[in-house]
This record gives structure tokens, C-alpha cells and sequence, in this order.
């Protein structure tokens, strides 16, 4: 069964008491799981409330007791791997409340510019970046997983004797979510480190082939393709009838098939289901629909009550 979450822009506005609100709607609607990005600000101004991702986490961790939730995802271009790893083993063991822990570690490499130059963190160009992440990912894996101390010597981070203490209350840590549909660069990353995969704003033709290629590498790997979870970011225009849908997409100036063919679920609720069966038909197994309205409470609650019983 095809699993519905949200994933909302941090930078977009969100602060306290829309994240609280969020995050108790999520929960009680039955949706899978909350999720959100890691951004100081958006690509371009205006810049807006940016609630900081892992503290936002913590407050999660303990104020839910259902869903998964995490980052969507965390860049090592400006969190540390050896803190990374701390936090999400901390916070994971926090979630746990009684079934086990319900973080999902989303990683990246990094990717927007401004907030980068702003807040003072190297970018680097992009083979340097991914040479970068996959350190990050070699370390946190190591940390997550093994108790031997680790010493590392690399381009970007060098450890000595590294242990994380306390250990992960869950075998081998919070499972590590990798993001995006690089057949290049990171898929072969994800078959390599990742629990799940993380697709990014496709639509179900373009996941069912980079789900196949994935499979590939995984076997290249020594992996079973049934080890990597497939998930997938997708945009969201939702209406509860047809003149409410007409009018978000005048106020983005779109129509609706240039929005699907871009990764954007569109549309009343059966049409949404329609959509979402696509995409479990391409192997997608949660999608995280990112609503970017974070104040139309109404609507989730609508699209929730109406498509939920749906997937079922």
C-alpha cells in the first residue's frame, strides 16, 4: 500500500507555532510521516522564518507518537557528520515510544548557492561536493552502526578514535535517506550507503526508470533491491472541487499538465489518487507531498479525510 506523508520548506515561514500546529495535524489525520527541509533561507528573497531543522526535530521527537519524520535532507556543506550523527542517534532514541525510533536520517551534498555565500559554508563545485558527501556518509555509517572506534583520514574530515557513546537504542542507528535523481552521482551513492531513496519532484515514467536503474546497482552491489525503500518528494496543488483547484493554479500562473510533467500531484481528491496510483504502479512506496501553504490547515485536514481512505 502506497503511503501518503508531508514535507514542508523550513525556510518558507516556518516558525513555532505553525510547526506545532503542522505537526499535530500530521499526526492525528493518519498521515505516514512529517518531513522538512534544512535551509537558513530560500534561493532568492524575501527571506522568511527558517525554524532550525534539528531542534525542530527534538521538539518532534517528543511532543508525536506515531509518525516518522526527519530531514528532507540535511547537508554535511554545513553540518558536521561526526554532529550529525550524534543528533540523529539522540534524537531517534527520543522518538521511540515503545515501537521503536521513527527518525528517518535524510542526507545531501548541498546545493543552494545564497545560503551558502550568506552564512559563510563552502559549496564547492560539484565533483568536489559529492566527494565531500560520500566522507560524510563513510562517517556516519561508521558511527551509526559500529561500535570500533574509527580514525579517518580524508580530503574533508579527519577523525581519530571516534566513537559515538551512547550507542543507537535501534541496531545501526536511524536508517540514512538519500535524496535526489542523479543517475551519476547519486544513485550509486544510495546502493551503496542508503536505507531509502529519496526521488525528487518526477513524474511516474522517470521514477519507474531510475527505480530499475537503482535496482541495478544494488545487485552490482551485493544488495537486494527489496533493501532500499522508495520514496519520492512530489509538489502539490490540491483543491476539495474543481473551482478551488482552478484558483491555485491562476495564483501560480500554471496549468495542470505542464505541472504534472514536472512532478506536481494536481487536482480534486480522486484525481490525487489517480496520481498516487501511478506512482505506486512506477515503485514508489511513500511520497512526501510538500505543502507549501503552511497555514491551510483546512485543506490538509480536506486532503487527508478525502484520499487517505482511498489508499487503503
Amino acid at each position: 500500500m502506497l503511503e501518503l506523508a508531508l514535507m514542508l520548506e523550513g525556510q518558507n515561514g516556518l516558525n513555532w507555532p505553525r510547526w506545532q500546529r503542522i505537526a499535530a495535524a500530521v499526526e492525528d489525520l493518519g498521515l505516514a510521516g512529517l518531513y522538512r527541509s534544512d535551509h537558513y533561507t530560500n534561493s532568492n528573497p524575501p527571506d522568511l522564518d527558517s525554524l532550525e531543522l534539528w531542534i525542530s526535530l527534538t521538539w518532534l521527537a517528543s511532543h508525536t507518537r506515531r509518525i516518522q519524520f526527519g530531514p528532507l535532507v540535511s547537508p554535511v556543506s554545513f553540518r558536521q557528520p561526526t554532529m550529525t550523527a550524534r543528533m540523529a542517534s539522540a534524537v531517534d532514541d527520543l522518538s521511540d515510544t515503545g515501537g521503536g525510533g521513527r527518525l528517518q536520517l535524510g542526507l545531501g551534498a548541498g546545493w543552494q548557492e545564497r545560503e551558502h555565500a550568506h552564512y559563510g559554508w563552502d559549496l564547492l563545485a560539484v565533483p568536489r561536493r559529492f566527494a565531500r558527501f560520500e566522507e560524510g556518509l563513510k562517517i556516519i555509517t561508521h558511527l551509526l552502526s559500529q561500535e570500533a572506534p574509527l580514525d579517518f583520514n580524508g580530503e574533508f574530515f579527519k577523525l581519530k578514535e571516534a566513537r559515538l557513546l551512547p550507542r543507537p537504542q535501534r541496531p545501526g542507528g536511524p536508517p540514512i535517506v538519500i535524496g535526489g535523481n542523479g543517475v551519476k552521482r547519486t544513485l550509486p551513492l544510495v546502493a551503496r550507503y542508503a536505507s531509502e531513496w529519496n526521488a525528487v519532484y518526477i513524474p511516474a515514467t522517470e521514477f519507474a526508470k531510475l527505480n530499475r536503474r537503482l535496482d541495478e546497482l544494488l545487485l552490482a552491489a551485493g544488495r537486494k533491491p527489496v533493501e532500499v525503500r522508495r520514496s519520492l518528494m512530489a509538489g502539490c496543488v490540491f483543491g476539495q472541487d474543481e473551482a478551488e483547484v482552478k484558483r491555485k493554479l491562476e495564483a501560480r500562473g500554471r496549468t495542470v499538465e505542464p505541472l504534472k510533467t514536472l512532478g506536481v500531484v494536481v487536482g480534486t481528491a480522486n484525481e490525487v489518487v489517480e496520481q498516487l496510483g501511478e506512482l505506486a504502479a512506477a515503485g514508489v512506496q511513500r511520497v512526501m507531498l510538500q505543502w507549501l501553504d503552511l497555514d491551510d490547515l483546512d485543506g490538509l485536514a480536506a486532503l487527508a479525510q478525502s484520499v487517505l481512505p482511498q489508499l487503503g
